[in-house]
């Protein structure tokens, strides 16, 4: 929480407007506050179900894949590349 303190340039005007409205000077700045800086919307949660790619459809840089599972077998993979790289570099 800020605590402001407010000059007397801005206070009495500021009690003369809430006096007008029928409010408190506190009720007022706050409401004045809230229109110039409105809080910002929560980010919406992903629905049950859903992937991170139905997440973020919309956004800039989603893209839909091939499907093919990348991420499995990562270490036999690798170890089959280098198998089959050291066989041309050998000759072998």
């Amino acid at each position: 929480m800020t605590t402001i303190t407010l000059p007397p340039e801005i206070e009495s005007p500021l009690a003369d407007a809430a006096r007008k409205q029928g409010m408190t000077p506190e009720l007022l700045a706050l409401e004045t506050l809230r229109q110039q800086f409105p809080p910002a919307k929560p980010e919406p949660a992903p629905k049950e179900g859903e992937t991170l790619y139905d997440f973020l459809a919309g956004y800039v840089g989603t893209f839909d894949g091939t499907g093919e599972a990348f991420s499995e077998n990562c270490g036999e993979r690798f170890t089959d590349y280098l198998v089959e790289k050291h066989k041309k570099a050998t000759g072998k």
